[in-house]
């Protein structure tokens, strides 16, 4: 199917379902937000990190009954492919470490002891405020960007597109009380800058087509041709990065689950924000810039 020469449907005049549809979505997150946030990690809350190897195979719940011993029932055991186990729990003393790492030893087999690191809660009040400084930048930036580049409006447009995928991703991961952590910021910051760039992409189409518009042609004509226009680019691109983070969320293994999954989450939102709100947005912007004073009263 060619859709530089088939538009199936107009994506301006059925606008408003697209924003009812991305309300709908955007209203279930919002509220976990509110009633439950998220399930901060170590990096955030502060604790112990252990990376252990046994000698022999174990299993996951052998590590946990030697953890509840030491009354850490809470203890989040991940079970990597090389048999290796990733222990996020609360923050133990060198002497705690110590013991719980000897009765690993004595009960289960040799232990090699691959990381063992400490996040004290300060460290995590600090690496939230960074990634809300980094999420605040990145909005600025975008908005000067856009501006600049186009216009202000588009900034505009684009922002808001941007923010509803980082709800998104945000709000997925506290409705399914998924842990959080450093990576899932990166993986967050990743998003905005994939959303920005599909958003650029129609944008800079858009401001092609309306140097060449036909004769009587409206904008909102104008914006749809340009979505179809790109929507070969936006699927390909979407589906190619989505198969990969697919083979990754197989085989990549348990410690880089979550951060795969956000980016999945958040890739298909900003291919989504990116057609359906920012693009529609911004023609909504330029109608109300538009209409007569008297109309708009």
């Amino acid at each position: 199917m060619n859709f530089r020469e088939s538009m199936p449907f107009h994506f301006i005049k059925l606008r408003k379902i697209w924003y009812t549809l991305s309300v709908v979505i955007l209203i279930p997150c919002i509220i976990s937000l509110f009633m439950q946030s998220l399930n901060q990690g170590i990096d955030f809350t502060g604790g112990t990190l252990l990376d252990l190897k046994f000698s022999n195979p174990a299993t996951i719940e052998q590590v946990r009954g030697v953890l509840n011993d030491f009354e850490l029932e809470g203890a989040s055991i991940q079970q990597s492919a090389d048999d290796s186990f990733l222990i996020r729990t609360r923050e133990l003393t060198e002497e705690e470490s110590q013991s719980l790492i000897s009765k690993l030893n004595g009960e289960l087999s040799e232990v090699t002891v691959l990381r063992d690191e400490r996040v004290g809660p300060v460290m995590g009040r600090e690496l939230i405020m960074k990634a809300f400084q980094a999420l605040a930048l990145a909005a600025v930036l975008i908005l000067i960007y856009v501006a600049w580049r186009f216009e202000f409006k588009q900034g505009v447009a684009a922002i808001i597109a941007v923010l509803h995928d980082v709800v998104i991703v945000v709000g997925v991961f506290s409705i399914l009380q998924f842990e959080v952590d450093s990576s899932f910021v990166a993986a967050v910051l990743t998003i905005v800058g994939f959303s920005l760039m599909d958003t650029i992409i129609i944008f800079d189409r858009t401001r092609e087509n309306i140097h060449l518009k036909k004769k009587g042609e409206a904008l909102g004509d104008i914006v749809n041709r340009s979505l179809w226009q790109t929507m070969s680019r936006s699927i390909n691109t979407t589906l190619a990065i989505v198969i990969l983070l697919l083979a990754l969320l197989v085989f990549g293994g348990v410690t880089v689950r979550h951060m795969v999954l956000a980016l999945m989450i958040g890739i298909i939102s900003g291919a989504y924000s990116s057609i359906f709100i920012a693009a529609p947005l911004w023609y909504d912007f330029k109608s109300l810039e538009n209409k007569p004073r008297a109309a708009r009263a």
